[in-house]
């Protein structure tokens, strides 16, 4: 956590529950509305991947702070599309090195 802003104070909380999600589709859909991305968002894993590299960029964010994306309601995602999954949590990996810290409820 090196990486990170020595104030909690700067770090931005977004939820994204996934509770009914069962593809990579309505996984997009969820992340794009819980983040705010804006409508050109590709929808894709390398687009999400981006979008997660910069969280300074997202709107409410502040830009030398950190994200924290608190991830629900995953498990029925997970247990659909295992493969889903996984490319799921490796893009999370990568953001956890650009500022956004994952908290799976």
């Amino acid at each position: 956590m090196s990486g990170l802003p020595a104030s909690p104070a700067r770090w931005t909380v977004r939820g994204l529950d996934l509770d009914g999600i069962t593809d990579k589709a309505g996984f997009m859909d969820r992340c794009a509305s819980a983040l705010e991305l804006p409508e050109w968002f590709g929808r894709n894993w390398d687009a999400l991947a981006d979008a997660l590299s910069d969280p300074g960029q997202l709107p409410e964010t502040d830009p030398d702070g950190a994200l924290v994306l608190v991830v629900s309601g995953w498990q029925e995602f997970k247990e659909r599309g295992p493969g889903q999954w996984e490319i799921a949590c490796e893009v999370f990996a990568q953001a956890s090195a650009a500022k956004v810290l994952l908290a799976l409820g």
